[in-house]
């Protein structure tokens, strides 16, 4: 029998239903890259060399909303930066995170407070207390995980999006 507390954290957070029912973990992220728009990328730079760019590129080129939180740039890919996730006007779907894990519980803390459905950590950023954090407050988790190979292996699958303007 399901514990009631999950009923009422999932219903608060439909999202949260991801890691307490029976979906696996790849419809999970199905779910999740069909249903979000919006793409906090913490870490984002203009450096055309660093993962994060070429990530946000070709998330962006998905037709997703990327915004760059970064205080150290003010445009990223044409979007304007945001030096805190607090600072984001409006919605943000999924938090991606290309900082190192010393960063992570206080951008999740972030996370929690913006309302995100998702928090994405990149390859090599594990932080499981975070994690753990995260999930508590019914937030879908990714961790050690890279953003565009799970939605390159999941295409097929996706819906097609149009660029969002």
């Amino acid at each position: 029998m399901a514990d009631p507390a999950d009923k009422a954290s999932s219903a608060l957070n439909p999202d949260s239903r991801l890691e307490r029912s029976s979906v696996s973990q790849s419809d999970a992220i199905i779910q999740v890259l069909t249903s979000s728009k919006t793409i906090a990328v913490v870490g984002l730079s203009n450096r055309r060399t660093r993962a994060s760019f070429g990530v946000a590129q070709y998330l962006q080129s998905a037709g997703y909303r990327i915004i760059p939180v970064n205080p150290n740039e003010t445009e990223v890919l044409g979007e304007k930066s945001y030096a805190r996730l607090q600072d984001v006007p409006g919605p943000v779907d999924i938090v991606d995170i290309f900082r190192r894990p010393v960063f992570v519980p206080e951008i999740v803390e972030s996370a929690i407070q913006i309302g995100a459905h998702c928090v994405w950590m990149q390859e090599g950023v594990i932080h499981a207390e975070a994690a753990e954090r995260a999930r508590r407050a019914g937030i879908f988790v990714m961790m050690n995980s890279c953003i565009l190979k799970e939605h390159i292996r999941r295409a097929r699958e996706l819906p097609q999006r149009t660029k969002l303007l």
